[in-house]
C-alpha cells in the first residue's frame, strides 16, 4: 500500500519581518496569486512545495504545504531524504534566512489511491459507505471542494483529524472543468483517476500531530511520521470502516446464523445489524445496543469475513468485495 505524504508547515512572523520576507519574494517571484488575506506562492510547486503568506490582521503567517511524492521526484520513499531536501530548499528559497527548525509542524495529511476497478464500482462502494453515518469520535461533514463529488467525509469531534474517502474521476472532472488544462491531458486525467477510490486521513491541529511524535526537533518529527505513516493511516481507516465483505440484510443475517455458534453473541450481530438502517449511524446503532464490549461484536464480525453495514435494497449489487483486499493491494 503505497501512501503519499503531505504536511504543513508554519512560521509566525512579527509585522516587519513578515514584510521583509514577503517583499523580497515578490520581487524575485513577479507574481503571486491573491485569495483574500491569503497570497499564494506556486513557483516551487513541481518541486513539491507551495508558500502561503498570511496577511492577517491579528497574525502573520508563512505556511508551506509539501508534498513528499513530488519533493522526492516521485522516487523511493525516505524519511531522512524529506528532511534533507526540506531543510535544502527552505534555505534557498528565504536567502539562508530561516530554515526547517525556523518552523512548527502544524498539520499532516495521508493519502492512498484504492483501484476498484470501474467508476460505477466506486459509485456503488460510496453509497454503502454512507450508510456508515457517524462512528464514534466523528461526525459527518461536508466540504466546499467535494460539492458536486461523490463521497464520504467524517471529521473528529475534538481529536483534530479528518477522514475523507472521495471518487477521484468525479473530482478531476470539478477541477479541471474551466478549460485550464488542454484537452489531452485532460484526457489522461480522467483515464488515471477511473476507479479509483482516493482516501485521506488529515491531522489538521497540532495536537493530533503531537500525538504521534514526542520529539521536540522538527526534522526528527517528519522522519518520525514518515516512518508511521502506514500505521497512521490505517489506525483511522479501520475506526470508520468495517473490515469484511458486504451483503444485503437477508444474506448478512443468513450468514451470521450459519457461522456464529454462541447464541448471546449471534443475537446481538443480528441486533447491529437491523439497528444501522434504523438509526442511519453505526455509532448511533453501537449506542442503542447499550453493550459494554461493542468492540467484541465487532471483530466477530471481522472473524466471519462481513460487516454489519449492509447494502441497501434500492442497490442493484448484491455483494460488494472487501475493501481492505484493494487496500493492501494498492
Amino acid at each position: 500500500m503505497y501512501i503519499n505524504q503531505m504536511f504543513e508547515l508554519t512560521m509566525v512572523l512579527d509585522h516587519e519581518r513578515f514584510h521583509q520576507v514577503f517583499k523580497n519574494v515578490h520581487i524575485k517571484d513577479g507574481y503571486m496569486e491573491k485569495k483574500e488575506e491569503e497570497y499564494v506562492d506556486r513557483s516551487l510547486e513541481e518541486k513539491g512545495i507551495t508558500v502561503i503568506y498570511r496577511d492577517s490582521q491579528y497574525k502573520k503567517k508563512i505556511k508551506l504545504i509539501v508534498n513528499t511524492g513530488y519533493l522526492l521526484g516521485n522516487g523511493e520513499h525516505d524519511p531522512n531524504k524529506i528532511a534533507r531536501k526540506l531543510n535544502k530548499r527552505i534555505g534557498e528559497y528565504f536567502g539562508c534566512k530561516y530554515k526547517l527548525n525556523d518552523f512548527i509542524l502544524s498539520g499532516m495529511r495521508f493519502v492512498t489511491d484504492i483501484d476498484v476497478g470501474t467508476h460505477d464500482e466506486v459509485a456503488t462502494y460510496l453509497k454503502v459507505f454512507r450508510r456508515i453515518g457517524r462512528v464514534k469520535g466523528f461526525s459527518p461533514v461536508s466540504y466546499e471542494c467535494f460539492e458536486n463529488v461523490d463521497c464520504f467525509c467524517l471529521e473528529g469531534n475534538s481529536n483534530g483529524i479528518e477522514f475523507m474517502i472521495y471518487d477521484l474521476e468525479g473530482l478531476y472532472r470539478k477541477q479541471f472543468n474551466k478549460g485550464d488544462i488542454e484537452r489531452k491531458r485532460f484526457k489522461e486525467f480522467i483515464k488515471e483517476a477511473e476507479g479509483i477510490l482516493r482516501a485521506e486521513v488529515r491531522m489538521t491541529k497540532i495536537k493530533a500531530v503531537r500525538a504521534y511524535v514526542d520529539e521536540e526537533d522538527i526534522s526528527e518529527q517528519i522522519i518520525t511520521l514518515s516512518v508511521k505513516r502506514r500505521n497512521i493511516f490505517l489506525e483511522t481507516f479501520v475506526r470508520i470502516i468495517p473490515y469484511g465483505d458486504f451483503y444485503k440484510k437477508g444474506k448478512a443475517e443468513e450468514m451470521i446464523r450459519a457461522e456464529i455458534m454462541d447464541d448471546r453473541l449471534r443475537r446481538r450481530m443480528l441486533r447491529l445489524v437491523a439497528l444501522i438502517p434504523e438509526k442511519k449511524s453505526l455509532y448511533l446503532a453501537q449506542k442503542a445496543m447499550k453493550y459494554r464490549k461493542i468492540e467484541k461484536v465487532m471483530e466477530a464480525f471481522a472473524m466471519i469475513n462481513i460487516t454489519p453495514i449492509t447494502i441497501s435494497k434500492r442497490q442493484d449489487v448484491k455483494c460488494l468485495k472487501n475493501i481492505y483486499n484493494f487496500l493492501l493491494e494498492s
